[in-house]
């Protein structure tokens, strides 16, 4: 896969008509059917966005989903609607001289029955990019660490003793679902996985030392699953792209952790090694540095997450050549690739920027991933 050096992380800005049908559906004046339609069109307009871009990597957008956790969220049945001060609510944040991050319909739900599938919604997207996609495409999906956000005590407890069993229930579900992905024939599977989170940012990791949680052996667990499910969809087809995704947050332009890779990085980049691509953010500095990457293994790829997807402001082509050039300090040029450092739009309502300033980022990274890498 090394000569795919141009990708994006998979949400893109749902088009004001897709927006509108969602709206109507909600309100019960527009059918499954026609929604689905809607959707399917949008679809169609975003594939043509990126192929007209330059990307030789393809997703839907997620324009079939609510934000980036509906491969958990909008496929299980267990779920139920909890009040502000029990559901997991991150702290966001914007940069001084930016709008003040306003609260979006982040559902606030939990585990609140034993966890089944009630649709495979990842099955009608792979299957809608096979007949449709010009190109390679990839599926993405959350991974199920990020289960562990839906505990709510006083409710999940109910039916789970303990977050380890209702996550063993996630593994399980998602294990299924790769199988199945691979088994129709998809060849790029991406996790996203920003459980890591807590343990980049050095206010939250010290939060949890003081709860008293074990940063290592939580770090284990994380790398065990998403290891698990790297290897689950090898075993179908050992040719699959497996990538993992991790920044610091994004919705609507805010972010809710800074800090660089250093404290999870040999750990994550030694012991998913199942992983075949690792997209990460490193658009500002609340990343840090690129010294972390001296710890990615030979023959894994590294995206660097340069363009931001939350600001209009387009990037310069020669600082972002330059900032290459510092990664490959740490590892070889040849195991680099670009993308924005997140998606365009990992819930619904989008980050602060059009989908023209959208569509100049996207040029930005192919016409640079060009001029690098031939």
């Amino acid at each position: 896969m090394s000569e795919y050096r141009a990708e994006h992380v998979g949400s893109l800005l749902r088009p004001p008509e897709l927006l509108s049908a969602r709206f109507l559906r909600t309100k019960g004046r527009l059918s499954a059917e026609q929604l689905r339609q809607s959707e399917d069109r949008a679809v169609l307009t975003a594939l043509e966005l990126q192929r007209a871009a330059g990307l030789r990597v393809f997703t839907d957008g997620e324009f079939r989903r609510e934000n980036f956790m509906a491969s958990i969220m909008e496929t299980i049945g267990s779920l139920v609607p909890v009040d502000r001060a029990t559901s997991f609510q991150p702290s966001w944040h914007r940069g001084s001289g930016e709008p003040p991050y306003e609260e979006t319909d982040l559902p606030k739900v939990a585990v609140g029955e034993r966890l089944y599938r009630k649709v495979a919604q990842s099955t009608v997207e792979a299957a809608f990019l096979a007949r449709h996609s010009p190109g390679q495409f990839k599926i993405t999906m959350a991974s199920p660490t990020m289960g562990a956000q839906l505990w709510a005590p006083g409710v999940t407890d109910r039916v789970y003793p303990s977050r380890r069993e209702m996550l063993h229930d996630f593994v399980e579900l998602q294990l299924h679902d790769v199988q199945t992905l691979v088994e129709a024939g998809v060849t790029w599977i991406q996790l996203d996985s920003l459980a890591y989170i807590p343990y980049v940012d050095e206010r939250q990791r010290a939060a949890g030392k003081a709860r008293g949680i074990d940063i290592d052996a939580r770090l284990a667990q994380l790398t065990e699953v998403d290891n698990a499910m790297a290897r689950a969809a090898k075993a179908r087809n050992p040719g699959v792209v497996v990538a993992m995704h991790f920044c610091r947050g994004n919705n609507r332009s805010a972010w809710t952790a800074k800090g660089g890779y250093e404290p999870i990085a040999e750990r994550l980049f030694g012991d998913v090694v199942a992983v075949d691509r690792f997209l990460l953010e490193f658009d500002t500095e609340r990343a840090g540095g690129f010294e972390p990457l001296r710890f990615v293994p030979p023959g894994k790829t590294v995206v660097l997450g340069l363009v931001s997807s939350k600001t209009s402001a387009l990037e310069a082509e020669d600082d972002l050549k330059r900032r290459i050039d510092e990664a490959a300090k740490y590892v070889p040029l040849d195991q680099l690739a670009l993308s924005p450092q997140c998606g365009f739009a990992s819930t619904v309502q989008g980050n602060l920027l059009t989908i023209d300033d959208q569509q100049r980022k996207l040029e930005l990274v192919a016409r640079t991933a060009d001029a690098v890498w031939g």
